[in-house]
C-alpha cells in the first residue's frame, strides 16, 4: 500500500474528526460507573455517534459488530460489548474511530471503572498510558518507528510488565489501517522513518503476566491465556515540521 502522506486540507479533516472522537471518548469516560455494562457504553456511543454526526469507524469493519472495542480486566483487545456489569476496581479500555469526510481517527482510553482498583492495577493502568507519553515523545522527523517502539517497551518491562507483540499502532487515514505498521517494541533508528504529514496511531497494549493470549468463540475477543489483567491505550498523532501534535488529545487531559 505505501505510506499515504497527508496535505494540509487531509490533515484539517483529521484534526476536526479527532476532536470530535476526543468528545465521544471524554463523554464515555465520565458516563461510565460501577453497575455499568459495556454494552451500556455502547448505548452511550450511539446517542453520541448521532448527536456530532459522525460514523463510527469500527462498526462493520472486517464484520464487526459494533461502535466500541470494550477489554475488560483479562480481556486484552476487539471485545464485543456485553451486557455483564462491571464492578468498582474492574478496569477497560473503550476503544473507537470516528470516520469524517472519509478520513479515520482512531483512540482509546484505558479507565478504572469507580476510579479506585488495586495497587497492580493502576500501576499496570498508568505504565500503559505513560508508556504512550514515552512512545509520543519521540514522534518527529528523522526519527524511526523503532524509536517509538523502543520507548514503549522500554518503559513497560522497566515496570514489570509485558508487550503483546503481535498487536501494534499503524498508520491511519482513508483507512483504517495503513502503513506502516508501529510496534510497542523495536530498535532504535530502525524501521519506517517519520517524515511531516505521517499520521500513524500508537497504542501500547500491555499485560500484567504473560503475553501468550487466545481469541474466544466470537472471533474478535482476545484474553490473556493465564487470566492476568490487560489494558490499552491510544492516540492518533500526525509527524509535523518540528514534531508532532495529536489529534485525538481529550479536553483536560495531561500530556505526560
Amino acid at each position: 500500500m505505501g505510506i499515504h502522506i497527508k496535505n494540509e486540507a487531509e490533515i484539517q479533516v483529521m484534526r476536526e474528526g479527532g476532536k470530535i472522537l476526543s468528545k465521544i471518548l471524554k463523554e464515555i469516560s465520565e458516563f461510565l460507573k460501577p453497575g455499568h455494562s459495556t454494552m451500556d457504553l455502547e448505548r452511550k456511543a450511539e446517542e453520541l455517534f448521532e448527536k456530532y454526526n459522525v460514523i463510527p469507524a469500527f462498526k462493520g469493519y472486517h464484520g464487526f459488530p459494533a461502535i466500541l472495542c470494550t477489554a475488560v480486566n483479562n480481556e486484552i483487545v476487539h471485545g464485543i460489548p456485553n451486557e455483564v456489569p462491571m464492578k468498582k476496581g474492574d478496569i477497560v479500555n473503550v476503544d473507537c474511530g470516528v470516520l469524517y469526510k472519509k478520513l479515520n481517527t482512531d483512540s482509546c482510553v484505558a479507565l478504572v471503572v469507580g476510579g479506585e482498583t488495586d495497587p497492580e492495577s493502576q500501576k499496570l493502568v498508568d505504565t500503559c498510558i505513560e508508556a504512550l507519553w514515552k512512545g509520543i515523545a519521540q514522534v518527529k522527523p528523522g526519527n524511526k518507528v523503532g524509536d517509538i517502539g523502543y520507548a514503549i517497551e522500554s518503559h513497560v518491562k522497566k515496570n514489570g510488565f509485558s508487550i503483546v507483540k503481535e498487536l501494534t499502532g499503524h498508520g491511519i487515514g482513508y483507512n483504517l489501517h495503513e502503513d506502516p505498521y508501529v510496534p510497542n517494541w523495536g530498535k532504535k533508528g530502525k524501521g519506517a522513518a517519520l517524515v511531516p504529514g505521517m499520521v500513524i496511531a500508537i497504542e501500547p497494549i500491555i499485560v500484567a503476566g504473560s503475553p501468550q493470549n487466545e481469541t474466544l468463540d466470537d472471533d474478535w475477543t482476545i484474553v490473556t491465556k493465564d487470566g492476568k489483567r490487560a489494558i490499552q491505550h491510544e492516540h492518533t498523532v500526525l509527524v509535523t515540521e518540528t514534531g508532532y501534535e495529536v489529534l485525538t488529545l481529550r479536553e483536560g487531559e495531561k500530556q505526560l
